[in-house]
């Protein structure tokens, strides 16, 4: 008895409007009335119960018969623990498996002495249950859905029973060469999100089904509930008998408590290819998936881009007319754009005749998809498909079952019968300019999935996937200026970088850099809004941003060669003419806030310690806050602050401007006269050297947090940068000790590889923000002081003490004994040819060389090895002992259990470990004297911090 929707192909025959989102029902009754321009002409009634079950009663006029149709807001999205997909087409099944009150057969039996149709499905956002029935047994079918809804009961056997029956259907199903290339598309597409399987579930999930008996009723008991059940009683129906019967049969469900975010997918990372082979004959298929954004009856994004599709790929369009009719290299030809809860996917797709063309069809739809960016659909076009969607849909609705059936289907997103007409409503009012918006917004190269199917070999060059944006004519542009890097390369890059940072942050309005940079990258223009500015850009491909540091404030642009001259004219007046809207203002200055709280003292225990640790060394100096601010700070930043600061520090006095890639000089000419506009002027004033606070002995500061593990930065000052004659010496150093990313370092190799007790340990003599995120450091990070640091990746806590111990010791040997010839050696050839690796990139080499301008040096790679050709192991060593010390350091240390913490470092208490595999004896060995290292670490050095005072004010 399969309730679920059988093929494919009938999903993709479904109307481009389909299904809606979740949101807070009406507390009370209230009567929907239509209106003329509405599709549902019914006059509803509708109520909430005291438990949150939403009723919805909509007399139909036709006579003698009752659909009663119950959506639950339920489906595959909400299986989100490991290995338990499926479960809501399970239950599908399991809901007519009866209860105590009325067993299988006695359920079956009123059923159908109703004289009632019924059935079920299940989607990727709700399980849907349906019954037409005469309207004189309206309270018995009410009565005996309750009690299932609220009371199913069903032994282990029935359960096993049935789980080899979802077995059998999915074995059933994966014979369908459409829902097997659906699957392997979704697998692939998502990384995270539950929409990674389709309804049926996984594999592996549904074989283990019958061993998951006690989850199932964990699974009904959370999921089964009437805040997310909505019950649709359609029909020739007296809404106040009805809503009474609900109420009488109903009213008694308990209400449930569970709740589980379903997990957010992260932006698309780059067009993929999936292939599939099949095992027997069958037509090919070629299919072209693209991210697609969550249903909205409010916002025109998902009704534009289903609408535009449709116009594109459907059975009026010029492809269907080319590749069906006069061609007639496919014999179908779909689109397929679901309203879903969550953003997922709008696939194109068609079955090709000859496998032979596969490659010709595949390129015939991106050719299509790059025409739908480029050029609007006729507003005739637009209109004419309009009036057919709306009409088709009316047309449809001349039974009462169909009715309660695609109200259903719009019910389940907000519970609430307007849903329906509000959507048609903003079908409406669509135009092409939001048709060609959603196109150019969704339809990227990024989030593109192409997935073929076919039993034997396709055409050579079907799995090198051509960017959309070459296939049709678009629009362009690019940014670049004065030290001028010219290559072959088509991409032109430039950079402009301001002399001001966060080091330039007012008192009291710490943030003010970085919220003004982002107010330029994130605010528009004042001739442009924001959107309009990411549309123009879109199809060019280019990219304008800021990266904000302690001493500079840097402004990255990049284009294709082709695009210069309209990429200017777009992106450059975020510089020059800011938007400065007040709009724009909350919502930049809420982001850095979040990014503040969330991305890094919430989310982010590593990051976290690294600025603090920074904020420890420079207390009272203008690196002593993050370059986000402090929460104080940003709350106290008004949009006035950020003009003058605009003012003030973007002048042509304070900029220093790079630009690398296929330049002419009318490219160079072009930026020099833009960036002309900009306030003459010094800019802001220039900063001291901060003067860093040298720690006295080990001093610790423990962040109380909860969190599993415990994250360890320390360091000290250091007076060396890039200018510094024992940078080279101090660079080689750190990488011997502990390289970032890099297996082969000291501190990786004793710490990770061999204890076992984290996933990474690096030391630093330069700034490494966003450490997480790269192997090399960004460019355009210059600071007149930095650091020396060691990271300690989170271990354990109960390991905390030790890994801290650990970390010292090695430190201390190599402060004390220095690096030795042979180590000296290695490491400085591998540094002599890594160094070229570290500016790699057109965007490291052209950064790196406007650093070396900004610290006076020679170009990087060139001081480098020029520095490093000439040292000497004793050169090393000298500046290590002369620059670092393992018995001074500023320590911070983020856990859960501060005050115990604490308690063993004063005590200096021993700090065992233990392993889950052997070690030789001689790490033992070692182990032990490491846990008896003497710290000696003072009680009134060790302060503890709740993690909500840090970066508070």
């Amino acid at each position: 008895m399969s309730k679920l929707i059988p093929t494919a192909l009938l999903a993709l025959s479904a109307p481009i409007l389909a299904l809606p989102a979740t949101a807070a029902p009406r507390q009370a009754a209230s009567a929907a009335s239509a209106s003329s321009s509405d599709v549902l002409p019914f006059k509803a009634t509708e109520k909430t119960l005291a438990n949150g079950l939403k009723v919805i009663v909509v007399p139909t006029g036709f006579p003698n018969l009752v659909s009663v149709t119950i959506p639950v807001q339920t489906g595959s999205r909400n299986e989100v623990e490991p290995g338990k997909s499926g479960f809501a087409h399970f239950f599908e099944h399991m809901m007519f498996r009866g209860t105590k009150a009325y067993p299988p057969e006695k359920y079956q039996e009123i059923i159908t002495k109703s004289g009632a149709r019924q059935n079920a499905y299940t989607s990727d956002d709700l399980t849907n249950y349906y019954t037409t029935f005469a309207k004189e047994d309206l309270e018995t079918v009410l009565k005996v859905e309750a009690d299932r809804f609220q009371h199913l009961d069903y032994p282990v056997e029935a359960f096993k029973t049935e789980s080899r029956a979802v077995l059998g259907e999915y074995n059933k199903n994966s014979a369908n060469p459409m829902q097997k290339l659906f699957e392997v598309q979704r697998d692939a597409a998502f990384t995270t999100h539950t929409y990674k399987h389709t309804t049926m579930g996984f594999l592996k999930d549904i074989e283990d089904m019958p061993n998951q008996y006690e989850y199932s009723k964990v699974f009904f008991d959370r999921w089964y509930r009437p805040e997310r059940t909505t019950v649709i009683v359609a029909g020739d129906v007296d809404p106040k008998r009805a809503i009474a019967l609900v109420e009488k049969y109903w009213a008694g469900w308990q209400k449930g408590s569970y709740k589980a975010p379903v997990p957010l997918e992260p932006a698309a990372r780059g067009a993929q290819y999936r292939h599939v082979p099949w095992p027997t004959p069958t037509l090919p298929l070629v299919t072209v998936g693209f991210r697609a954004p969550a249903f909205s009856d409010r916002q025109k994004d998902q009704a534009a881009l289903s609408m535009a599709l449709s116009l594109a790929f459907g059975h009026t369009s010029p492809l269907y007319k080319r590749l069906v009719q006069d061609e007639q290299k496919v014999d179908q030809l779909f689109n397929y754009a679901p309203t879903r809860v969550d953003p997922n996917l709008a696939t194109i797709g068609a079955r090709v005749k000859n496998p032979a063309d596969a490659l010709y069809v595949r390129d015939a739809i991106l050719q299509a998809v790059a025409r739908l960016r480029d050029t609007p659909v006729s507003k005739q076009q637009l209109a004419d498909a309009k009036s057919a969607n709306k009409y088709g849909l009316i047309r449809s609705l001349d039974n009462t079952e169909q009715i309660a059936s695609t109200l259903a289907s719009y019910v389940h997103f907000e519970r609430s019968y307007g849903t329906l007409n509000r959507y048609y409503r903003l079908v409406d009012s669509l135009t092409p300019a939001d048709l060609q918006a959603a196109a150019r917004k969704y339809l990227v190269d990024d989030s593109m999935i192409v997935t073929t199917l076919a039993n034997g070999a396709l055409p050579s060059g079907i799995e090198t996937l051509p960017k959309v944006a070459s296939l049709a004519p678009q629009a362009a542009s690019a940014n670049i200026d004065m030290l001028v890097q010219k290559s072959a390369l088509p991409l032109v890059r430039f950079k402009l970088l301001f002399a001001a940072g966060s080091a330039h942050d007012p008192k009291g309005k710490e943030g003010l850099a970085a919220l003004t940079a982002s107010m330029v990258s994130e605010g528009g223009s004042r001739e442009r809004k924001l959107d309009e500015i990411d549309k123009v850009l879109f199809p060019l491909a280019g990219g304008f941003s800021d990266q904000v540091d302690k001493e500079m404030t840097t402004f990255t642009g990049s284009i294709h060669k082709d695009k210069w001259d309209e990429f200017l004219d777009i992106a450059l007046p975020m510089l020059l003419e800011p938007g400065f809207r007040e709009e724009d203002f909350r919502r930049v200055k809420d982001g850095q806030k979040n990014a503040l709280l969330l991305d890094l003292k919430d989310n982010n225990e590593e990051e976290f310690a690294k600025e603090r640790l920074q904020a420890n060394v420079f207390v009272g100096t203008g690196y002593a806050h993050p370059v986000l601010g402090t929460v104080k700070g940003i709350e106290s930043i008004t949009l006035d602050d950020v003009k003058a600061f605009y003012r003030q520090a973007y002048t042509t006095g304070a900029l220093k401007v790079g630009i690398s890639g296929d330049v002419s000089d009318a490219m160079t000419a072009s930026l020099k006269a833009a960036l002309a506009r900009l306030p003459v002027g010094p800019g802001l004033a220039a900063t001291g050297v901060p003067q860093a606070r040298k720690p006295n002995g080990l001093e610790v500061e423990i962040i109380e947090k909860n969190t599993r593990a415990t994250a360890i930065s320390f360091g000290l000052p250091i007076e060396v940068t890039r200018s510094h004659p024992d940078f080279p010496a101090l660079w080689l150093a750190k990488t011997w000790l502990g390289e970032h990313r890099a297996s082969s370092a000291r501190l990786y190799q004793r710490i990770r590889e061999l204890r076992g007790l984290n996933y990474g340990d690096y030391a630093y003599i330069e700034a490494f923000p966003r450490g997480m995120n790269g192997f090399f450091p960004s460019p355009n990070l210059g600071r007149k002081a930095q650091l020396f640091e060691v990271w300690i990746r989170p271990v354990a806590p109960q390991n905390a003490h030790f890994a801290l111990r650990l970390a010292l010791s090695e430190l201390g040997k190599m402060v004390d004994g220095g690096i030795s010839e042979q180590d000296f050696e290695t490491t400085r050839g591998y540094l002599m040819k890594n160094v070229f690796v570290m500016t790699a990139t057109q965007d490291q080499r052209l950064g790196y060389a406007l650093d070396s301008q900004w610290y006076g040096t020679p170009e990087f790679t060139k001081m480098m090895r020029d520095g490093l050709s000439k040292l000497t192991a004793a050169d090393v060593n000298a500046a290590i002992r002369k620059h670092l010390s393992a018995r001074k350091l500023s320590v911070v240390m983020i856990t859960r259990d501060a005050a115990a913490l604490r308690e063993a470092l004063v005590t200096d208490a021993f700090s065992p470990i233990k392993y889950d595999a052997a070690k030789p004896q001689a790490v033992l060995d070692e182990d032990a004297m490491i846990g008896n290292m003497k710290l000696g670490i003072k009680a009134e050095n060790i302060r503890i911090t709740p993690a909500a005072q840090a970066f508070a004010e």
